[in-house]
């Protein structure tokens, strides 16, 4: 665990912030290019994801493509309790419903976030309306610490192996929602660790 120079907030909401790493995200690897992978079945969709509430209002606002492109009416995207949560954007998230085994946003005729493949299609950056937990993944934030996602740290994430570090493979998301500050902070902290 190493502490960072300050205290690294969300742009625009504030919250999360990242005030530490874990190291292991330097070090643990991953097949990093998911839309090329054809061993995974997506498992890591199989449970849904939380989504901070303003992202919930983001999407249940976007335009009526992003429903038809879903195939699913707006109102079976998310379950209907609120968790409240001081470290998610505007105090908690709403879960992502599981349908037939997978997140409702899970393109079960190709593969990935139907939500990022819309706003690629678009021309929107897709960190506009994917959830940060999904973008972020397999790296993860608790408690301001950086960290790898349960499933990197269990070895339950099958992508593990051979490949680019959790680091690299969340550092253009981590440049987006927190500043290119803590990229170049998190780049020399890689390079230290790297050079042990």
């Amino acid at each position: 665990m190493r502490s960072l120079s300050r205290i690294f907030p969300l742009i625009d909401h504030g919250v999360p912030c990242i005030d530490r790493v874990d190291t292991r995200i330097f070090q643990l690897k991953y097949y990093r290019d998911c839309a090329g992978c054809s061993f995974c079945g997506d498992s890591c969709c199989q449970y849904g994801v939380d989504v901070d509430l303003p992202n919930v209002a983001r999407l249940n606002s976007a335009p009526d493509e992003l429903e038809q492109f879903v195939g699913r009416p707006r109102s079976e995207w998310f379950e209907d309790r609120v968790v409240l949560d001081v470290e998610y954007p505007g105090g908690g998230f709403r879960r992502t419903r599981v349908i037939d085994g997978r997140c409702v946003f899970l393109n079960r005729s190709g593969r990935g976030c139907l939500v990022h493949s819309w706003c690629l299609q678009q021309g929107i950056p897709y960190q506009q309306l994917k959830p940060l937990v999904s973008s972020l993944f397999p790296v993860t934030i608790d408690q301001g610490v950086l960290l790898p996602s349960i499933e990197s740290v269990d070895s339950s994430l099958t992508c593990l192996g051979p490949g680019s570090s959790l680091y690299c493979g969340a550092r253009t998301d981590l440049s987006w929602y927190f500043g290119e500050e803590l990229v170049r902070e998190l780049d020399a902290l890689e390079r230290e660790f790297l050079h042990r």
